[in-house]
């Protein structure tokens, strides 16, 4: 399967120490990749270097054979390449509608005023019309009116993917999409995550804890250790790796 993603030899020092050491990494288009490794192990900076908010120190990030090595972030999702935050990056005082409304408004590169204001009665219905799509394939449809911020917490984080979604992305980043849910909305957003690739065509990479999702979601996953790459393959060959049952895992019970 072609590769619509890989990181080729990339490294990022900070001060000397590596972040990121000599990553090589491909993802075929159409797959849930997982990216997993405890706190300092290099996920985080990774999806900088892939989203362009970081310029890697060397080595080559490469989206559909083109290098998209530290450009700019807002560059790299016009083609694309797009990123979700662990908190929510929502308007809290407007609508869940408007919130997506003004994702498709800045991805087409208007300013944040008139994102909010609205560009001419004729653009704004057919935005209305496609942030209501979205909002229908999210399931928040019926929120359209409510302000973001007296949304439920797994809603909010859904509605962060909806915002990511009114994008474009062909390739959508997600950090630690479960993240402080319930079971019930956790749940939830796994449905979520493997729509948007069933039915959008959308390719996902996601960095997460939660292991049981990580193992029951994602088709390869790659591990970090100190920003070395420690390992790659199918959960089943991740899961039963002594190196990462040891470093990460604890015993093979915890992904069971």
């Amino acid at each position: 399967m072609t590769a619509i993603l890989r990181t080729e030899q990339v490294s990022m020092y900070f001060g000397g120490v590596a972040a990121v050491d000599n990553l090589t990494m491909e993802v075929p288009e159409g797959e849930i990749r997982g990216l997993i490794g405890p706190n300092g192990a290099g996920k985080t900076t990774s999806f900088n270097l892939i989203s362009g908010a970081l310029k890697p120190t060397a080595g080559q990030v490469l989206f559909r054979d083109l290098d998209i090595s530290g450009r700019d972030a807002s560059e790299v999702a016009e083609l694309g390449v797009v990123r979700t935050f662990q908190r929510p990056a929502l308007f809290g005082e407007f609508t869940v509608l408007r919130n997506v409304m003004v994702a498709r408004h800045l991805h087409a590169k208007e300013g944040l005023l008139q994102a909010i204001l609205g560009s001419g009665r004729a653009m704004e219905a057919e935005n209305e019309r496609k942030a209501m799509d979205i909002l229908e394939f999210i399931g928040l449809a019926e929120f359209a009116e409510m302000e973001a911020a007296n949304l439920p917490y797994g809603h909010q984080r859904a509605l962060n993917v909806a915002a990511a979604l009114a994008t474009e992305p062909v390739v959508l980043m997600l950090d630690e999409p479960v993240a402080g849910m319930n079971p019930v909305e956790t749940e939830a957003m796994t449905k979520l995550i493997r729509r948007l690739r069933d039915e959008r065509g959308i390719t996902i990479i996601l960095v997460e804890h939660d292991m049981r999702t990580v193992m029951g979601l994602c088709e390869q996953v790659t591990v970090l250790d100190f920003g070395k790459k420690l390992a790659e393959g199918t959960p089943k060959e991740i899961a039963s790796d002594p190196r990462v049952i040891e470093a990460y895992l604890g015993s093979e019970d915890t992904v069971a």
